[in-house]
């Protein structure tokens, strides 16, 4: 019986590879290894047309949680249900077509819906109707 596997590297008595080393690759390969070729292209200088500007997934970037922000703003929803907020005109901005709808039929809740869901979109961390939160 041989002390070596097929490539070469030494084998130890339970068949294992050695530490840090995949089975069946010489040593520095691996079928995960970065290609050449099929990395992310750098982000460009802000304005060059055509460039690649960031992650086309996020273009407003991501929350400390991980997720996408909203291409909504929190200031314009809250805002608009400050003023608007008996119409649910904010809920609507913001996707939630059936919390709009309510406030819509309830004169929004004779005012203090509107009022209190206004403050919380201007302070809390509201988010659209995809999850997504709203960008500040």
């Amino acid at each position: 019986m041989s002390d070596q596997t097929p490539y070469g590297y030494p084998q130890d008595p339970y068949g294992r590879p050695p530490q840090g080393q995949q089975p069946g690759y010489p040593q520095g390969s691996s079928p995960y290894a970065q290609q050449p070729g099929y990395a992310y292209p750098p982000p460009m200088a802000p304005g060059a047309p055509g460039m690649y500007m960031g992650d086309p997934n996020a273009p407003y970037g991501y929350d400390p949680y991980g997720r996408p922000y909203s291409e909504k703003s929190k200031i314009v929803a809250g805002v608009l249900q400050l003023f608007l907020g008996s119409f649910g005109i904010g809920r609507f901005y913001t996707g939630h077509t059936g919390m709009a709808l309510g406030q819509l039929f309830t004169c929004g809740g004779l005012g203090i819906w509107a009022l209190i869901d206004g403050i919380m979109l201007l302070t809390g961390s509201s988010t659209d109707s995809a999850g997504r939160p709203l960008r500040g």
